[in-house]
């Protein structure tokens, strides 16, 4: 099996989010998929199979951390949209059949590419005991983000606030079933930016993500309440770091960012 290693929401090497992407005949038995995504150790690794003709979607796509399947993944979606447009394996918009429906990744003349997600339902909740605790900070505004991505989307007080984050990830994996997206508003706009975030996901073993576009699908509606503006850039302020500009179109929302293709090898065994 052929695999490559791709670096996602970003436009050179050795930043944004790593995936492992591997286009397949079909998908082997679930062991052998989750033993892959060990050895490869990202955050999420992907794998595909072309559909026949007809289908609803061109390509079936599933995500696996070191850990676990996931419903939902978009850094790993656009590194196989990567994949698929610079080798020829796909040209123009593809469809993948996920867990979370069919979703769509559209290459642009900018060399970026767009995803179309389905827009994460926010519902607010009460701040659960321990978690300004186990996150190191006090949350101004908690709320739920739904079955599909899972998490805790916590806002904090300023930029500096979830740049500074050091989480006790034991305790905060009580909380959520993947984690918590911590987020505040960028404080200086002028440097490209609308808001920041970071990204805690112990459930699924992930200490923290370096980009994670499921996430904007939380984070896009919430800001763009705040901001009045649909359109907007995200930064995720990881050590790698990585920015997702994100467009709210009701109950879908528009993900694009570039990726880079990193390593390009053989699965031996």
């Amino acid at each position: 099996m052929r695999i490559r290693i791709v670096d996602a929401f970003t436009d050179r090497p050795f930043a944004g989010n790593p995936a492992g992407v591997l286009l397949l005949d079909a998908f082997p038995d679930d062991d052998r998929l989750q033993r892959v995504a060990l050895e490869v150790n990202h955050s999420e690794t992907a794998f595909a199979h072309r559909l026949p003709a007809g289908s609803e979607a061109d390509w079936a796509l599933r995500w696996f951390t070191p850990a676990t399947e996931v419903a939902m993944c978009g850094h790993a979606t656009l590194a196989t949209a990567h994949v698929l447009h610079t080798t020829g394996g796909h040209e123009g918009p593809v469809r993948f059949a996920t867990r979370s429906g069919v979703l769509t990744a559209t290459p642009r003349e900018d060399g970026t590419i767009t995803l179309d997600f389905p827009t994460a339902p926010l519902t607010p909740v009460q701040t659960p005991a321990g978690v300004a605790e186990a996150l190191g900070a006090e949350p101004r505004t908690v709320l739920d983000t739904g079955p599909d991505i899972g998490d805790l989307l916590v806002e904090v007080a300023d930029e500096k606030t979830v740049r500074g984050l050091a989480p006790d990830l034991r305790a905060l994996a009580a909380h959520s079933e993947r984690g918590v997206i911590a987020t505040a508003r960028a404080e200086d706009p002028a440097r490209g930016y609308d808001y920041v975030s970071r990204c805690f996901f112990p459930n699924v073993g992930i200490d923290e993500d370096p980009v994670t576009g499921s996430a904007h699908t939380a984070l896009a509606p919430f800001w763009s309440e705040r901001l009045g503006r649909p359109d907007l850039t995200g930064l995720q302020a990881s050590s790698r770091s990585g920015r997702v500009r994100t467009e709210l179109r009701g109950e879908r929302t528009l993900l694009s960012g570039h990726a880079v293709t990193v390593i390009d090898g053989e699965l031996l065994v």
